[in-house]
């Protein structure tokens, strides 16, 4: 089966997958989706006897039929290798009652390497598919992590440029300094005086701007996207969650079709996009948990059908999360609007002009897969202090806000089938936040100095991703207002 890509907002215009990972974003400003979803073609037996990179090869290439066997296999050898610190690439660590999914054993500790490892292999490999001669600029806005995880599979790639944009005032210590310190001669690191969503707004923006396109044309060069935008993100991310059920499988935790739950701290709704998407490819999950912190946009939306963005933001201590327009809700919209481009459209025009749009209640029976609910600050710090306190396991805010909201979701429903949580970052990425809230923290220490404390506490070794970054120059010191975006990138690329 071919698996073609068109637009949430104008289904007219198809393209293949490899012209959509090029494309990043639709030039009408919406996002590719599959115009099916095909199912798996493996038994759950056969998959539990493979390893991590047979089990991405087994779902990709059906998400990403244009590629060849050999061409998907070399992306796969070339992302899932030496630079994660476990040969499993995704181990599961069982506690509290709960499967805590680690997608933070890649090189910059958090689960967007999963597919920021190999996007940049899908994308010089669609280049070549497609004869592209210009330069491929990779445009990017990031609230913690991704950027980093861009900046490190793009650095010194042939071929490719990296621009990321992040809230200067957005994102933890550690964040900021495994940006500005990155190395590479084409990567490109600024930070905006304003906020994710700002500077979310302002990439699209460059996208949709024909007359700066056109420049960057004349001058041999085209963007493209690393974020979850990007179709190319996203299918990698639905490998994680098969082959998380698959090792429940393997271990007998489960027999084959047992359903499960997953957990997912949610911002721009990639991750658990991901996770949909595997459900409709045959994985037996039941309910998709949505965690969110009090940017609680989602929470909201869920509980009412009405997505409305006009709303205090806040910086929390789970700043991946601190998002107010959640991109990849459009693709969810889309399908259940019964994959209506027109009824998309007119919903992200609302909110684009208005700032909210409200489902239909025929749509609303779409979102039976999902559970959505919210931590605060207080309940997050608590929630790491408990798992710590009962286990000895210390995980990151992020993941503390998944797994206050499955407790919160246990209480309600009292649906206690196997849950797997989404665990996206690593501890040592937020040392200051897990500190205090453990009762461990020394003021007289900097977050960098504290990874030693958390190392004695947890009885892990600091990462090599915090060990690199501790003497690591800083090469990045450009800022800018939002609106000055553009004019940035022109500079950065001699225009």
């Amino acid at each position: 089966m071919s698996v073609e890509y068109v637009s949430t907002r104008d289904k007219s215009d198809k393209v293949t997958a490899s012209q959509a990972i090029l494309k990043g974003l639709a030039p009408d400003g919406g996002l590719y989706v599959p115009t099916e979803i095909p199912k798996l073609d493996k038994t759950f037996e056969e998959l539990a006897e493979m390893d991590y990179k047979q089990v991405a090869y087994e779902v990709m290439k059906l998400m990403l039929s244009d590629f060849t066997e050999e061409e998907l296999k070399h992306c796969i050898t070339s992302a899932y290798d030496s630079k994660f610190d476990t040969e499993e690439i995704a181990p599961m660590t069982y506690a509290d009652g709960a499967y805590y999914l680690e997608l933070f054993h890649g090189k910059t500790i958090a689960f967007k390497d999963m597919a920021l490892s190999i996007l940049p292999h899908l994308m010089t490999t669609a280049a070549k598919k497609n004869n592209i001669k210009n330069e491929i600029v990779i445009l990017t806005a990031t609230s913690g992590d991704t950027g980093k995880a861009a900046l490190a599979g793009f650095a010194d790639v042939p071929g490719t440029k990296i621009i990321v944009f992040f809230p200067k005032d957005g994102v933890s210590d550690i964040q900021k300094r495994q940006m500005v310190t990155q190395t590479g001669d084409n990567t490109f690191v600024v930070g905006i005086n304003g906020n994710f969503d700002q500077a979310q707004t302002g990439v699209k923006q460059m996208f949709g701007d024909q007359k700066l396109n056109s420049e960057l044309a004349d001058h041999g060069f085209q963007f493209s996207s690393a974020n979850s935008i990007n179709i190319g993100r996203l299918v990698p991310q639905i490998v994680y969650y098969v082959y998380a059920y698959t090792r429940l499988l393997k271990e007998g935790r489960i027999n084959s079709g047992d359903k499960i739950n997953v957990t997912v701290p949610t911002g721009n709704f990639g991750n658990i996009l991901a996770c949909y998407y595997g459900k409709q490819m045959g994985l037996p999950v039941d309910k998709l948990i949505c965690a969110s912190n009090e940017n609680k946009v989602l929470y909201d939306f869920f509980g009412t059908g009405t997505y409305d963005k006009n709303r205090e933001f806040h910086l929390t201590s789970s700043p991946s999360m601190d998002i107010l327009i959640s991109s990849n809700l459009e693709r969810l919209i889309y399908r259940i609007a019964g994959e209506d481009d027109k009824k998309d459209a007119e919903f992200m025009k609302e909110l684009r002009e208005g700032g909210k749009y409200t489902i239909t209640p025929e749509m609303r029976k779409g979102l039976a897969d999902f559970y959505g609910n919210f931590a605060d600050q207080t309940e997050t710090s608590a929630e790491i202090k408990r798992v710590y306190d009962d286990t000895g396991y210390v995980i990151d805010p992020h993941t503390a806000v998944a797994s206050a909201v499955y407790q919160k979701y246990l209480k309600d429903t009292g649906d206690d089938k196997p849950v797997v949580i989404a665990s996206t970052a690593s501890p040592y990425k937020f040392t200051r936040t897990v500190m205090e809230a453990i009762g461990q923290d020394d003021k007289s220490k900097t977050d960098l100095e504290l990874t030693d404390d958390l190392s004695r506490v947890s009885g892990t070794k600091i990462p090599p991703a915090i060990e690199e970054i501790k003497s690591a120059p800083v090469r990045h010191k450009t800022t800018c207002e939002v609106a000055e975006m553009p004019q940035t990138v022109k500079g950065f690329l001699g225009i």
